[in-house]
């Protein structure tokens, strides 16, 4: 998503460095996400891990790709709005080595 809203918005073929610095972001905060592969779609989690600017560009990226992903990507897409009506599972307890 964040390929084709780069290449839309500043012209590359692949990602400028403001983007990749975006994509990088997302990376770290997936790694840190106590849900870990269970991981619900941001509308529908209890944790607001993004900072407030790199969450709002991230949202002007997905308004700009997601409808286009139904075109490229139609699999993937459907998938993720499957994805968007399951609830966040309940947080997984902590051990007390943790």
């Amino acid at each position: 998503m964040v390929e084709m809203y780069c290449s839309s918005h500043h012209g590359n073929d692949g990602l400028c460095s403001e983007c990749t610095g975006l994509v990088d972001y997302a990376d770290r905060k997936l790694d840190l996400c106590p849900y870990g592969p269970e991981k619900p779609t941001c509308d529908n989690c209890p944790i607001h891990c993004y900072r407030s600017e790199p969450r709002e560009w991230m949202r002007e990226v997905m308004r700009f790709a997601g409808p286009r992903m139904l075109k490229t990507h139609p699999v993937l897409a459907v998938m993720h709005i499957f994805d968007g009506k399951r609830e966040a599972p309940p947080l997984p307890k902590k051990g007390p080595l943790d």
